[in-house]
């Protein structure tokens, strides 16, 4: 499903669409957490990339982050929106904190 909603858009510049990771529907004791108490996810999956940002110079600059990649974004960043019933989130890169490298956890 996320490859399809990845090939319908493409983000311009240096944006990027991302899929949050799903929220906690349980506490570690057990405690189920309703809609209003949940968290919201600072961490996602990258589906698509933009291009890159345009500098002053005209140059394009690329991107430090690609399609796949685990993220972690600022609490507030981008703008939410749903594509065939699929929460997703476009940022700007500079709202991209950090890449959850998987293989060093």
């Amino acid at each position: 499903m996320a490859t399809a909603i990845a090939t319908k858009l493409r983000p311009l510049g240096d944006r990027c669409v991302i899929q949050p990771t799903p929220r906690e529907e349980m506490t570690k004791s057990g405690i189920v957490l309703p809609d209003t108490a949940k968290e919201k996810p600072q961490e996602g999956t990258i589906l698509a990339a933009g291009p890159g940002k345009i500098g002053d110079d005209g140059k394009r600059e690329p991107m430090d982050v690609k399609e796949g990649q685990k993220v972690l974004y600022a609490k507030y960043a981008g703008t939410e929106f749903k594509v065939d019933g699929e929460e997703l989130l476009i940022v700007s890169q500079k709202d991209i904190l950090a890449i959850v490298d998987e293989a060093a956890a």
